[in-house]
């Protein structure tokens, strides 16, 4: 009833856990959380995920489907196969074919990124909840949208950036690829995801990395100037 009370947060009471390593995308998820009336905890890899489920059970999980440390299709599964069950939970990705791997591992949803939309936001969530959790009657769907910190963006790139120094094995190379397209998609920069999609193509054909790798640091170098102009 009392989220009833409040048509324009509709979530409110309700506590999410999203589980994301990229700074950029948790900031988005946070101010549509906070504009929606839920509560944010937040999990940077597979195993601070665990640490959390295991504290406390959240109503709704939003689960990227590339962590730096396994697959987020494993803890769908895993989430979605225990008792109880989480009411809510929605797979997330830069990679919009990513959906069919989270709607298999057991999630209710997914949302590609970048997440912006308010109206798209909470939608995906109250079309998912029990009928008994939605509410009554016709709600009318926000059409705000929300402009995540630029301070996300800089320590994404910044996190790159070491890695990128130090990246000597395949699993390093695939991780960047994989993190950087998403990060580039949420900051709607095309160019830098192009150059991370190539990476990733070049890699998996067993080409030479090396111009690859020098053209993609030279792109967040430049990013990371911008950002910090800002």
């Amino acid at each position: 009833m009392w989220r009833m009370s409040l048509p324009g947060r509709p979530l409110t009471g309700l506590t999410v856990l999203v589980v994301e390593d990229s700074r950029f995308a948790s900031e988005a998820v946070r101010l549509l959380c906070l504009r929606s009336g839920a509560r944010i905890r937040r999990a940077d890899c597979l195993r601070s995920a665990a640490r959390h489920l295991q504290t406390y059970r959240p109503a709704i999980v939003i689960v990227d489907l590339g962590l730096p440390d396994g697959d987020g299709a494993g803890l769908i599964r895993q989430i979605a196969t225990a008792e109880p069950r989480v009411p809510v939970i929605l797979g997330i990705s830069g990679d919009p074919s990513a959906r069919d791997s989270a709607m298999a591992a057991g999630a209710d949803g997914f949302l590609p990124k970048p997440v912006e939309s308010l109206a798209v936001f909470q939608q995906a969530i109250l079309s998912a909840l029990p009928p008994e959790s939605r509410g009554a009657g016709l709600r009318i769907l926000p059409d705000d949208v929300i402009q995540p910190d630029a301070s996300g963006l800089r320590d994404d790139l910044a996190h790159v950036a070491e890695i990128l120094s130090n990246a000597h094995d395949t699993a390093a190379i695939d991780y960047v690829a994989r993190f950087l397209a998403g990060v580039a998609r949420s900051a709607h920069d095309p160019a830098l995801e192009a150059a991370a999609t190539a990476l990733a193509r070049d890699h998996q054909a067993g080409h030479a990395l090396a111009a690859d790798l020098a053209r993609i640091s030279g792109m967040v170098q430049d990013r990371l100037a911008s950002v910090a102009e800002m």
